[in-house]
């Protein structure tokens, strides 16, 4: 009696017949011998060798879009069904299209995304949590944040960081308008290292403790510096808010200066102004700019990456696949598969952001990233 040692499921990879890769034939004596070990919760690891240890990386994740058309109206719907107060945090989570996505609540790997929706007057009591968030702000207006006691305003498109175990707390001003935005948190990884930890704060908000807006009026003025006054010793960006207009003219006075990237066009990341590098240690973030009518080259690397069209139109291919897009559209690419973005306007340039994982890749000296070098740059298109 034999049988194959890697899963009939995915079948027998040919280059694993070679010398260093698990090559068992089972016979009736391995057959017994395995029961013996499963007695003792144990296991012969050339059994699964090769599936655990692939010869490259192989995502659970599936490519998913979530249309804005689509989405909005259940979001807004959630609004007159249940109050902030009732769900804690009232939030539509976008679930990644596999059995992954579906068991571990993530948009795509190791994040976690959702739409969370904020109607004049209303509030999200404060809490903390070991999970870093982060938002990027969708439709509305006067909406605001309250960070461990630093009360921010929120505008479209600006992107919010949320740190780590920082109380914090969310709402719309009674003269407001309904409000949308992103959420990425790193829930999944979190989890998967049991490290997750909640808290609620004693009051229902926080009394902010700082001028609105201090933050970024103290540390988001580019190459400058207090002399004096606060000082920061965090492993976060102090600025905790990347206004729209500011990312916007960052991208445009690079377009005026330099070609960009084949692959991403002009591109800018959301950086710490003290040390640099990315703005939180789990997850990062960055705007691009796809020129009219660009064609970006195909790439991949290690790490999870969620995408919102913040203007324009176009489509990505994943993995061979098409995803159209338009504005506040959402669609994700999971680690190691191939992918490229293109502006379909002739006219008017593309805004993409997108949140990763990528500071944790570089953390673990993970990261890796691989241009396609074939068919000019560019996947074929499966029909």
């Amino acid at each position: 009696m034999t049988k194959n040692t890697k899963s009939s499921k995915q079948g027998m990879d040919q280059r694993d017949d070679v010398l260093g890769r698990a090559r068992v034939t089972d016979n009736d004596e391995l057959l017994a011998f395995y029961k013996e070990l499963e007695a003792h919760s144990a296991n012969a690891f050339w059994r699964r060798a090769n599936e655990i240890e692939p010869w490259e990386p192989e995502t659970r994740y599936t490519p998913t879009i979530w249309r804005y058309d689509d989405m909005r109206p259940l979001v807004l719907k959630s609004s007159q069904l249940v109050s902030p107060e009732e769900a804690g945090r009232r939030v539509v989570v976008l679930v990644n299209d596999s059995d992954a996505g579906r068991q571990h609540s993530a948009a795509v790997g190791w994040l976690f995304s959702g739409l969370q929706v904020m109607k004049p007057g209303e509030i999200t009591p404060a809490h903390r949590h070991t999970a870093s968030a982060q938002r990027f702000i969708m439709e509305g207006g006067g909406a605001y944040t309250v960070v461990d006691g630093h009360p921010i305003e929120l505008g479209q498109y600006d992107y919010v960081l949320t740190p780590r175990n920082c109380w914090h707390d969310h709402g719309v001003f009674e003269n407001g308008l309904v409000s949308i935005w992103q959420d990425g948190l790193d829930i999944p990884l979190m989890n998967a290292l049991e490290t997750n930890f909640y808290e609620v704060y004693p009051e229902k908000v926080q009394k902010p403790s700082f001028p609105v807006n201090d933050l970024p009026l103290v540390y988001g003025n580019p190459g400058l510096l207090a002399s004096s006054g606060q000082t920061w010793d965090k492993p976060y960006s102090p600025m905790m808010i990347y206004r729209w207009k500011a990312t916007r003219d960052a991208l445009f006075n690079l377009a005026k200066s330099q070609a960009g990237s084949p692959i991403d066009g002009q591109a800018v990341r959301f950086s710490n102004p003290l040390v640099g590098g990315w703005a939180m240690q789990t997850m990062g973030a960055q705007m691009q700019m796809l020129a009219p009518g660009q064609h970006g080259k195909a790439h991949r690397h290690t790490g999870n990456v969620m995408y919102n069209c913040a203007g324009g139109e176009g489509y990505s291919v994943i993995g061979g696949k098409r995803f159209d897009w338009q504005e506040h559209d959402i669609f994700c690419v999971p680690s190691w598969v191939w992918h490229e973005h293109v502006n379909l306007s002739n006219e008017e340039e593309a805004f993409l952001f997108s949140f990763n994982d990528f500071p944790v890749m570089e953390a673990l000296g993970v990261f890796m990233e691989e241009a396609l070098e074939v068919q000019g740059g560019n996947q074929t298109i499966a029909e």
